[in-house]
């Protein structure tokens, strides 16, 4: 009887199989560990940013305004639609993997990225229009942390889709591991943007 039970154990597939338990605490995360660390990481540096930030605005009211009314809100919505359509995909993605479906999580990721891209075409034509106006990281202190902060997070989403289209080449064996990691940093990308839409381009 054991020895059938064993059989049962060993013939049982990816679809018959029970979750993993993982443990506790930060094992408990779907994904890679030390993409986690990394994610909480980043979220205190920005943390400390948007802190930062906001004590700068209370300082000085008047420049933050005036700076602020210089923004195109419009093209800082749209991409708050374009990140959260992203993450969307992304988790859409994640979620194909765990049923197995290979094909479809890749394309998903894939798609997420490409979708992630459109962020950067937007913001490059907002700096571009911010600088044609004369508006320079050197201009205030309002434009010198709008420049760093909406830069920096700029940097993520290059490294976010990097990492999406990465994943989304995965074997088999590791991929909803990956799909989970990728969409992980995603995600991170993804909330940064929604604390920092409100904070640099509406609250006055």
């Amino acid at each position: 009887m054991a020895d059938v039970e064993m059989t049962g154990l060993e013939m049982a597939g990816p679809e018959t199989a029970g979750p993993i338990d993982r443990g506790g605490g930060l094992a408990a995360l779907p994904g890679n560990l030390m993409m986690w660390i990394l994610i909480f990481s980043e979220l205190a540096v920005f943390g400390v940013a948007f802190i930062g930030f906001a004590i700068a605005r209370v300082l000085d009211p008047v420049t933050f305004a005036t700076g602020q009314a210089h923004l195109n809100g419009t093209a800082g919505a749209l991409n708050t639609m374009v990140l959260v359509t992203s993450g969307y995909l992304a988790a859409r993605g994640v979620a194909a993997g765990r049923r197995g479906a290979m094909a479809p999580a890749r394309r998903a990721m894939v798609t997420a990225a490409a979708v992630g891209s459109v962020f950067l075409a937007v913001k490059a034509m907002e700096y571009s229009a911010t600088l044609g106006a004369g508006l320079t990281i050197d201009t205030d202190a309002f434009f010198t942390l709008y420049f760093l902060l909406t830069g920096f997070h700029a940097l993520h989403v290059v490294l976010g889709i990097v990492i999406l289209l990465l994943v989304s080449r995965s074997g088999p064996e590791t991929m909803v591991e990956n799909l989970e990691t990728g969409a992980a940093f995603w995600h991170m990308v993804d909330l940064v943007w929604v604390i920092l839409y409100p904070l640099v381009y509406l609250i006055r």
